[in-house]
């Protein structure tokens, strides 16, 4: 059933991982979806390709939001082609190599704040002046704000910007109708993932975890899913920790 029929989406960071499937999930059921990629314009259209053959409809725009006119640039593409907004999902991050407070170096935090929390800033900013009444917006965070790891600073950081944002939005924009909330997930398995740890470190993220596995993109924008859709009405202010039970 098509619980989204009618519905305009927008997803940062939909050409790979999580934000891939949440596209392809989103897309499925029945909203219109536009995301945005930085770079990987194979990616995109593969995305764009498997929704449009799926029957959906689906707009890939090139934009990096680390730049910082991109994040409202983006909604504003978005309204236009479109004609409204209902839902937002900020996905698109960026992570940094794993190194002690002591030697990280201020640009390196000023490029992960500037993506990770004031682009979420930016576009949530836009949907609170412009999303229809009883819409949606899910933040993507991390297990990192629960679970710090050492060398993780500011990742961490403007996750836990992230999770505070969507705690006031939620209270500013409860009386519309629009629920605002956070997912959180765990070790998922995505090239990402792959590529920055060794198989070592995979399979210690597996052993911590209750159900014994890593998590599938799949995994993770089905709760997204549930959070856009009619079902998640009465779900707001919430960090949803989808990551197999490491917590």
């Amino acid at each position: 059933m098509a619980v989204l029929a009618g519905k305009a989406a927008v997803v940062t960071g939909g050409s790979r991982g999580i934000g891939r499937a949440i596209v392809l999930r989103l897309a499925r059921d029945g909203a219109t979806v536009i995301f945005n990629y930085a770079q990987n314009r194979d990616a995109a259209d593969e995305v764009v390709r498997q929704v449009e053959k799926a029957g959906g409809k689906v707009i890939a725009a090139q934009l990096d939001l680390a730049e910082p006119s991109a994040a409202e640039e983006l909604l504003a593409t978005a309204e236009h082609q479109l004609g409204c907004l209902d839902i937002l999902v900020n996905n698109a991050a960026t992570h940094t190599e794993v190194v002690p407070i002591a030697q990280t170096e201020e640009a390196v935090f000023d490029r992960v704040m500037a993506m990770n929390a004031k682009a979420v800033f930016l576009t949530v900013r836009y949907a609170a002046r412009h999303m229809r009444d009883g819409g949606r917006i899910v933040n993507i965070s991390t297990l990192n704000t629960a679970f710090p790891a050492p060398g993780n600073a500011p990742y961490a950081a403007s996750k836990g910007a992230l999770e505070q944002l969507t705690l006031v939005a939620s209270r500013e924009l409860g009386a519309r109708g629009i629920t605002v909330n956070a997912v959180s997930p765990g070790a998922t398995d995505t090239d990402l993932l792959r590529a920055a740890n060794e198989p070592e470190k995979l399979a210690m993220a597996i052993g911590m975890t209750s159900l014994g596995r890593l998590g599938q993109p799949e995994d993770v924008a089905d709760v997204v899913a549930f959070l856009a859709g009619p079902d998640g009405r009465w779900v707001t202010g919430q960090n949803i920790r989808a990551n197999g039970g490491v917590l």
